[in-house]
């Protein structure tokens, strides 16, 4: 039979009900819709329950373990203080080594002055600026001394605790830096001005101009005088060097001496960088009448807080025509910087051409001295790492790069490699930093970099964490965030108290165990920070399935049941852990008895050192 004549017949058959038969279908309906209706209210409430009574379980299993926490919070406060009694000591300790270094420079009697006593600095500065006509060579030589003192002012502003240093000694010690940077740099224009009166004598045989290269490990110059006055010598190159320039006819054709100044340090930086410096190495180029020598220096770098600061290098040419009687020709300068080991983090590392700015005749607002018109044919070569570009007129130029290039880091490790041994790495958009520490010292380990990147005077050295810092600022390497750093970096902004005492208690564990970052540190909000903890110690690395995620608010600690591969943030605790009233104790729940032995024998200064690292850093903020 078809399925159609089947439907048909059903459908009769249905048709042929009688009333009542339909009211007893209906009502069967009714009363199973009703059941249905009821069944479903009943699970509903049962579900309810469940979840009242689940919520009722939690809330008294959370109070518990709050009243446990209560109950042993002063104990673990109490002890947490003794541990950090560290950090007292090192502190004693760093105070004790300023007061003996003062004591064997006082009975080394090698006339050098004192640079945190005032008299004494002023007696040196007024005595070396009474001395006329030096050569070049005394200036160099006396130089050595200057720079030293320079560094021990800069190191005394950055290790000593603010509370030991008055308004009236920094200011006294920045007063330093700057007369000494400005004498020095007096004194090296006197200098070459001596040098030019007695260029015949050092006349090339080829072109009877003088041409001399002056070298030192702080600084290079290179000096050109047109003794001929021969216009067909327009374009000058130093030696085997790539540094030269081209000048117009005009002067080639006059009395005109050039001077291109490199330095290894810093002279330009203003008040407010002192005593973190971000450039170092440092160009000055001067075109002058060798006749009447008289230099003029426009010098404006951008403040402290800029979103980009003046780079390595500064290339001044200073005419010595008097402006509107003379209209000057274009004149170009062409540098090749691996030759002048120029550090260009910018260059090597992100791939793009460095800006090349000019200073304006008048700064008119701080940060605000530099402009990029004014240049012909600014041209750069990536591959060779050389740079040319003509002037429409003479101007102080600079390069300029990002000062927070390496900022904010992609992701950090704190992890343990020997006795009282830390690396921090730190990987950025455009590099990967590893930072060795061991006992009170830090040295710069690893660094991703092009193969033109001169690190040498860097990298397998041991400094202390004040020295680690400046050297790798003036380098390029800035992953050291300033007060001023939030406003050009998106950061993770965080509770400054809750960050500081993270740090502390990660360096109190940093011989056991191993900390890194998390994407859930972003999710936690301020006043709570997250992380990645694992014990390490026979292993070099800790493995994926081994870490595990902590939350701290400077109150309270707590291990969370999330992971890092988790879909979305949950603030609910592992199961079987307990709260304790600080990270050390929440970590300590689950250290072995080998990893708490380690940690109980570390060195103070190791521990005061990982914490100053981890301060200068910011991993929990900058990441």
């Amino acid at each position: 039979m078809g399925p159609k004549k089947k439907g048909k017949k059903e459908g009769e058959k249905k048709k042929k009900l009688t009333k009542s038969e339909r009211l007893k279908l209906q009502q069967e309906e009714e009363e199973r819709r009703l059941k249905e209706e009821e069944e479903a209210r009943l699970k509903a409430e049962r579900e309810a329950a469940e979840k009242l009574e689940r919520e009722q379980v939690e809330k008294r299993k959370w109070e518990e373990l709050v009243e446990k926490d209560q109950l042993r919070r002063t104990e673990e406060f109490e002890e947490l203080f003794l541990l950090e009694k560290c950090f007292i000591d090192a502190e004693k300790w760093k105070k004790e080594v300023r007061n003996l270094s003062k004591w064997f420079h006082y009975i080394k009697c090698d006339g050098s002055p004192d640079p945190s006593v005032a008299p004494e600095m002023n007696t040196f500065i007024s005595l070396w600026k009474e001395k006329e006509n030096e050569d070049i060579d005394a200036v160099i030589k006396q130089s050595k001394l200057v720079l030293e003192l320079i560094e021990k002012l800069e190191l005394v502003l950055l290790d000593t605790p603010p509370h030991e240093l008055t308004d009236n000694q920094v200011a006294q010690y920045q007063t330093s830096i700057m007369e000494l940077r400005e004498l020095l740099h007096f004194k090296f224009n006197e200098a070459t001005e001596t040098l030019l009166r007695q260029a015949s004598s050092f006349g090339d045989t080829d072109s009877g101009n003088m041409e001399m290269i002056i070298k030192d490990e702080n600084v290079t110059l290179y000096v050109w005088a047109n003794l001929k006055k021969n216009p067909k010598y327009k374009t000058i190159k130093f030696g085997d060097t790539d540094i030269g320039f081209t000048i117009p006819k005009l002067l080639a054709s006059s009395d005109t001496a050039v001077r291109i100044f490199h330095t290894n340090y810093d002279h330009i930086s203003p008040l407010s960088v002192v005593p973190r410096p971000v450039k170092t190495e440092i160009i000055d180029a001067i075109i002058e009448d060798f006749t009447n020598i008289e230099t003029t220096q426009e010098e404006a770098v951008p403040q402290e807080g800029s979103e980009e600061v003046a780079e390595e290098q500064e290339l001044e040419i200073v005419p010595t025509v008097p402006e509107g009687e003379v209209k000057m020709e274009e004149s170009t300068l062409f540098i090749r910087q691996s030759n002048l080991s120029v550090s260009k983090e910018e260059v090597e590392s992100k791939k793009e051409e460095p800006v090349v700015k000019r200073s304006k005749k008048e700064q008119i607002l701080p940060g605000k001295a530099w402009r990029t018109d004014g240049f012909i044919s600014l041209y750069y070569d990536m591959a060779e790492r050389n740079i040319s570009f003509s002037l429409e007129t003479v101007y102080p130029v600079t390069l300029i790069q990002d000062n927070h290039i390496h900022m904010p880091y992609e992701s950090w490790e704190l992890r343990p490699v020997g006795d009282n041994e830390v690396i921090l790495n730190v990987t950025t958009t455009f590099t990967d930093i590893d930072i060795h520490v061991k006992d009170s010292q830090c040295m710069l380990a690893a660094v991703e970099v092009g193969e033109n990147y001169e690190l040498s005077h860097l990298l397998k050295k041991w400094m202390n964490i004040s020295s680690l810092i400046i050297a790798m600022k003036q380098t390029g390497l800035n992953i050291f965030p300033s007060e001023y750093s939030g406003a050009y970096v998106a950061v993770n902004d965080k509770d400054p108290l809750v960050e500081m005492k993270t740090y502390r208690q990660m360096a109190l564990l940093a011989s056991s165990f191993s900390f890194c970052w998390s994407k859930w540190n972003q999710a936690c909000g301020p006043q709570n920070v997250i992380l990645k903890v694992g014990e390490l110690l026979k292993k070099e690395y800790v493995e994926d399935d081994e870490w595990s995620i902590y939350m701290y608010n400077g109150e309270r600690a707590q291990k969370l049941k999330i992971n890092e591969s988790s879909n979305t943030f949950s603030g609910e605790l592992e199961e079987h852990t307990e709260l304790h009233s600080t990270l050390y104790h929440m970590i300590k729940d689950f250290a072995s008895k080998e990893a708490m032995e380690k940690i109980r024998n570390s060195n103070y200064l190791f521990v005061d050192a990982v914490c100053k690292l981890l301060l200068s850093v910011r991993v929990l903020t900058y990441s």
